[in-house]
């Protein structure tokens, strides 16, 4: 990974759609040399996907909450089947299996508080071994730069 590389990541990031003639400029190569880089990063699996950021406000899903699970049982079958009914769970844009004193950080998107209830109640407190939830609601967000 060099220099070039670096900034041919960081400016994918910030526009995956650029165009290949635009990339070559902003990084000092060629549209050739710059596509041959892109093509390779892509290869090697550096590169895994392009895709669109979604404006979750206007698509009515502007509630965001950071939920912390822990499980009561802490085997591999109870973790499998908490995993299994997040990936079912559309309120669930991420789950992370963490370190500390819970298993599981969740990121929900929902429309709105009777939503978030909704998920907090109907799925979340139906999930078996679900022990403590811990709830951190989003007033705002300065910096995101998740793709």
């Amino acid at each position: 990974m060099d220099e070039i590389n670096e900034k041919i990541l960081r400016e994918l990031s910030r526009d995956g759609r650029i165009s290949n003639l635009d990339l070559a400029d902003k990084v000092g190569l060629s549209p050739s040399a710059c596509l041959r880089r892109v093509q390779d990063l892509e290869k090697r699996g550096v590169i895994q996907g392009y895709r669109a950021v979604l404006n979750r406000q206007a698509l009515g899903q502007g509630f965001v909450a950071y939920v912390t699970v822990g499980l009561s049982n802490h085997t591999k079958a109870s973790q499998e089947a908490f995993e299994r009914a997040m990936s079912a769970a559309p309120q669930v844009r991420e789950c992370h299996n963490i370190t500390g004193t819970v298993e599981y950080l969740l990121r929900v998107e929902v429309a709105d508080l009777p939503s978030f209830k909704y998920f907090h109640t109907e799925v979340l407190g139906t999930v078996p071994h679900v022990d403590a939830i811990t709830t951190f609601i989003v007033m705002g967000s300065p910096k995101d730069e998740r793709a």
